[in-house]
């Protein structure tokens, strides 16, 4: 994927001017109150979004500078306007937060990191982009919808083979009736192709012999998006190549909103922080015999009830932490 790197300037939407009417940041004093431990330095926000994150750690640490990350060019956009005023202690990169640090060249190590996954309360109340299961919308669900090496959802419904639709909602939606859910869909394609949210309710109406729960539509459209967003492989291999960039010292930050990734987080740093990775069945070790670093929250954070109260989208969230050694 090519990188793209943008100077600070002026968003050129004309329908959202800050990053609040974006998306409401979550955790955002506690992730910083983390992360900016080492001070000075070079930070990574892959996650960059509208920008709520990256402007605290620019207002509270003065020496600190923000390589601000995100693969939807209508975030960057809207970051843009709301970090412009910090010229360039601001350096942003169209990418996913994978990639990103392999196509720029660091003048020394991190200070720190942090990611906020999923998607953004703009992206989800944007119908254009497909997120969403509210009526008549169209099937996209692509992070970066200028890029059409990516398949829509509708694409996916209407081409991938009934296995693999099978494996999607089974492993990214955790629905059990995933066999039967994707045969229904196979079988109405031949005749009415998918188009709009309206269509893949039907199906689990269909396929669930009721009107589906709003719980459990939000899995199934999650699931989509998972899988052609490639979140939780984007996940695995971000983390381990932001870690090799962070400077001793440094805390890695991740805010995560539904179990899969949060697995991924958790399993991910308790292993970092381990001194033998070695199978149980080999009587000498032979890894790295010691620790990488360490967790420092073990059950990580979670929003408060007034926060929960003011933005309803945090309920999920969890903050988790690393420290390197």
């Amino acid at each position: 994927m090519e990188t793209t790197f943008l100077s600070s300037g002026k968003s050129t939407s004309g329908e959202i001017s800050t990053g609040e009417d974006f998306h409401k940041p979550v955790l955002l004093s506690e992730t910083i109150d983390w992360v900016k431990s080492k001070g000075e330095g070079f930070y990574l926000d892959g996650t960059v979004g509208g920008g709520g994150h990256s402007k605290l750690l620019l207002d509270t640490c003065k020496g600190c500078r923000v390589i601000a990350v995100d693969r939807d060019p209508q975030a960057l956009s809207i970051a843009k306007t709301t970090l412009e005023s910090y010229g360039d202690r601001v350096i942003f990169v169209h990418a996913r937060f994978d990639q990103a640090l392999d196509q720029f060249s660091l003048q020394g190590p991190l200070s720190g990191a942090f990611l906020d996954l999923g998607v953004s309360s703009r992206q989800l109340d944007d119908d254009e982009r497909g997120f969403t299961f509210r009526k008549n919308v169209n099937l996209d669900m692509r992070m970066d919808c200028a890029n059409s090496d990516h398949p829509t959802a509708a694409q996916i419904l209407n081409e991938a083979p009934e296995e693999k639709l099978e494996n999607i909602f089974r492993d990214y939606g955790e629905e059990p009736r995933a066999r039967k859910l994707a045969h229904g869909i196979v079988s109405r394609r031949q005749k009415n192709p998918f188009l709009t949210s309206d269509d893949l309710v039907a199906i689990l109406y269909k396929t669930f012999k009721r009107t589906p729960k709003t719980q459990e539509k939000a899995r199934i459209f999650q699931a989509l998006r998972i899988c052609i967003n490639d979140e939780l492989g984007c996940l695995s291999r971000g983390l381990k190549r932001i870690r090799m960039d962070l400077d001793s010292g440094a805390s890695f930050a991740v805010i995560t909103y539904h179990s899969l990734e949060d697995r991924i987080v958790k399993h991910s740093f308790r292993e970092w922080s381990q001194s033998c990775i070695c199978p149980p069945k080999i009587p000498i070790c032979s890894c790295r015999g010691e620790p990488l670093g360490h967790v420092p929250l073990v059950r990580g954070v979670k929003p408060s009830d007034d926060e929960i109260q003011e933005n309803s989208r945090a309920r999920s969230a969890r903050l988790r932490i690393w420290r390197k050694a």
